[in-house]
């Protein structure tokens, strides 16, 4: 085995010269603590967040929690806003990862489509227990979407690829399965059902109703909301 693999790295490395391989590794090196200090700027971040600062935290405090200098900070980040952008990216790829994983256990495509709008809201919902599993919880994160969607739409639709994503594929099996109405369009059905689930607080808010956190029947009626507006037909 060892044989082989010196074999395939002989062959990739094949017409470079020994001084293009130093340089090489000497970049991947700097590469590797690169991203150690991003990920300790990150972290000193996510723990700021979760110990309830919200995205009030200044920079000198995720300097000082990092244990790092304000020097190797604006290496890596223009500013707080750049921080918390990194932040949101993350939130979006680790709850988009919990959900696949979630959904991968359902059957059907329509039992697919309910799972993802199911847990997706417990994930967001303002007295949510939180998963083990995401670093930033969604809910933590809300305000600054907003934000963003506001006065950085592009960053923001980048932010959002892997739930997108995610989501246009449950509902693009779910048409196949002739569960789900074909003459909708899948980009915008999936902005309004994602930005559905995770404003839910403030639909709370507008409505004066009390945020029930134990109880998971304003997820099913919200999955009502949602089914019977795109399926087919009728569906508990």
């Amino acid at each position: 085995m060892e044989n082989e693999l010196a074999t395939a790295e002989s062959s990739e490395n094949d017409g470079l010269s020994w001084r293009d391989l130093a340089v090489a590794r000497s970049l991947d090196s700097a590469r590797l603590r690169a991203e150690s200090r991003v990920q300790r700027f990150l972290d000193a971040a996510i723990e700021l967040l979760n110990a309830g600062s919200g995205k009030d935290f200044t920079v000198q405090e995720v300097v000082e929690r990092s244990g790092q200098s304000l020097r190797s900070f604006y290496q890596y980040f223009s500013g707080k806003h750049e921080l918390l952008l990194a932040l949101f990216e993350e939130s979006v790829r680790s709850t988009a990862d919990h959900l696949r994983h979630e959904v991968t256990g359902e059957g059907e495509p329509i039992d697919r489509l309910h799972r993802f709008v199911v847990e997706y809201y417990g994930l967001c919902r303002p007295a949510g227990d939180g998963k083990a599993t995401l670093s930033v919880r969604p809910i933590l994160m809300a305000e600054f979407a907003q934000q963003l969607l506001t006065t950085h739409p592009k960053e923001a639709a980048r932010a959002f690829a892997p739930l997108v994503a995610l989501f246009d594929e449950l509902l693009d099996e779910a048409v196949s399965a002739g569960v789900v109405r074909d003459d909708l369009r899948s980009g915008p059905i999936v902005g309004v059902v994602l930005e559905v689930i995770m404003f839910n607080a403030f639909s709370v808010t507008i409505s004066g109703s009390s945020v029930r956190g134990d109880d998971d029947g304003t997820a099913e009626e919200l999955w009502k909301f949602v089914v019977q507006g795109i399926g087919t037909g009728p569906r508990s």
